[in-house]
C-alpha cells in the first residue's frame, strides 16, 4: 500500500488514523487529496493490521469541502467529459468508503462542509466536538444539493423532511442539533473528540471484524435501493450543474468576496 502525500495515515493498535493537513484552508480538499483518499480506502480492504479506521482533521476544521481555487479554477478549463471524470471520482471515494468492509469513523473536531460533510455523512459512526458544525453547501455555489451520494444516504440517517431540509436549504447546523437529527453519535468536548473516537475504534477493532464487514455489507445491501446506481446519477447530474452561469458565478462571488447573484441557469 503506498502512503499517501496529500494527507497523514498511522496505524495505532490496528486502527487506521487518516488526518487532514491542511488546517490553513479548514481542511479542504484539492485533486490529490480526493484521489488519495479514494485509493487509500480501497486498499485497506486488503490491510489484515488495519481493524477499523479513524478520519478528522488538523486544526479547527474536520473538512471544508473541495478547494474553491484548487479544484473550481480547473473544473471551467474542463469539457463534459472532464467534468464526469472529477464527479465518478469523487463518488468513487464514498463507494469506497461505504464498500470497505471495516467501521469508519468520522471523528469531527470541528466544521464538515460540503464534500467533507459527506465524507462524515458516509462513515459509519461520527463522534463530534461539542463546537462542531455541519452543512451540506452544494446549492450555496449553484450546485445540486445531491453530491456524493448524499441525496442516497442523508435521508437515510434523518428521514427525507430532513434530508430535505437540509440539502435544499444549505444551512449549517451545530452540534446539538446535528446530534438531535441522528447525525452525530456522540458529542463530546472538542478536547475528548479523537481520544473517543480513538477508542470506539479501538474496541471495533478488537472485535469480531467478519461479524462486523458482514453487517455493514448487510445494512448496505437493505437499504431498498442501488447506492451505486444513485452514484453514477448524481455524478452526472452534478458535471451537468458545473457547466451552469451559476457555478461560475459563485466562484466569482467567492473569489471577490461578495454576495452571488444567481441568475437560474
Amino acid at each position: 500500500m503506498n502512503q499517501p502525500t496529500s494527507f497523514r495515515f498511522a496505524v495505532q493498535d490496528q486502527v487506521g488514523l487518516i488526518t487532514f493537513t491542511r488546517p490553513d484552508t479548514l481542511n479542504s480538499l484539492t485533486f490529490e487529496v480526493y484521489t488519495e483518499l479514494r485509493d487509500l480506502f480501497f486498499a485497506l480492504e486488503r490491510e489484515p493490521g488495519v481493524r477499523a479506521v479513524v478520519i478528522t482533521g488538523e486544526g479547527r476544521g474536520f473538512c471544508s469541502g473541495g478547494d474553491q481555487h484548487a479544484i473550481i479554477a480547473e473544473l471551467f478549463k474542463r469539457d463534459m467529459p472532464g467534468l464526469v471524470d472529477f464527479t465518478r471520482m469523487t463518488c468513487d471515494l464514498i463507494k469506497n468508503i461505504r464498500a470497505l468492509r471495516k467501521p469508519v469513523i468520522a471523528a469531527l473536531n470541528g466544521t464538515a462542509a460540503g464534500a467533507g460533510a459527506v465524507i462524515a455523512l458516509a462513515s459509519d459512526l461520527r463522534v463530534a466536538s461539542d463546537k462542531a458544525k455541519l452543512g451540506f453547501l452544494f446549492v450555496k455555489v449553484g450546485l445540486a444539493g445531491a453530491d456524493m451520494g448524499a441525496a442516497y444516504l442523508l435521508p437515510k440517517v434523518v428521514g427525507l423532511s430532513r434530508a430535505t431540509e437540509l440539502l435544499m436549504l444549505g444551512d449549517v447546523i451545530d452540534a446539538a442539533t446535528a446530534e438531535k437529527y441522528g447525525l452525530f453519535n456522540r458529542v463530546v468536548p472538542a478536547e475528548k473528540v479523537l481520544d473517543e473516537a480513538m477508542a470506539l475504534a479501538k474496541r471495533l477493532a478488537s472485535g469480531p471484524t467478519f461479524a462486523l464487514g458482514m453487517t455493514k455489507e448487510l445494512l448496505n445491501g437493505e437499504l431498498n435501493a442501488d447506492l451505486y446506481g444513485a452514484l453514477d446519477n448524481e455524478a452526472r447530474a452534478q458535471a451537468v450543474c458545473m457547466q451552469t452561469v451559476d457555478f461560475k458565478e459563485a466562484y466569482q462571488a467567492f473569489s471577490n468576496k461578495r454576495a452571488p447573484v444567481f441568475q437560474g441557469r
